[in-house]
């Protein structure tokens, strides 16, 4: 069965100097500011388009390695994930790293490797970023 998830987002001004309002309408988990200068200097408590990337790719990421890893039978204890996203103003999106550490039992670090360049390849976020240059960093803990 497929899924459909909505937000939205409200902007009002210039680019420069306006701002605006992510929604999340699906899961009803909040409204957050969004403007230029937390996308392209500080965050200071606003989020960004990439910050938004970030989350879906770290979240998918982790599942999808974690139904890797359950399926050859070694199921995770625990799976830290990290997304960071680079932005270039005047360029756009020039990048993403993914940084994730686990707790496999049973698994050594070639296993864990291996598994995490596969979910990299084929989580549904990573797939839908093609276009972007995706790198990993994999370790056990």
């Amino acid at each position: 069965m497929a899924t459909t998830r909505q937000a939205h987002t409200v902007w009002e001004g210039n680019l420069i100097e306006g701002e605006g309002v992510v929604t999340f309408d699906s899961s009803g988990i909040g409204d957050y500011a969004v403007s230029w200068p937390s996308r392209a200097e500080k965050a200071n408590g606003k989020t960004s388009p990439e910050e938004l990337i970030a989350a879906a790719h770290s979240s998918c990421f982790s599942m999808a390695l974690s139904n890797g890893l359950t399926t050859a039978g070694n199921a995770p204890t625990r799976l830290n994930t990290q997304a960071e996203v680079t932005f270039q103003p005047g360029t756009g999106i020039t990048g993403i790293h993914l940084t994730v550490q686990g707790e496999v039992p049973g698994l050594d670090e070639a296993g864990f490797v291996k598994a995490a360049e596969d979910a990299k390849a084929n989580c549904p976020v990573s797939q839908a970023l093609t276009g972007t240059t995706i790198t990993l960093t994999a370790s056990l803990v």
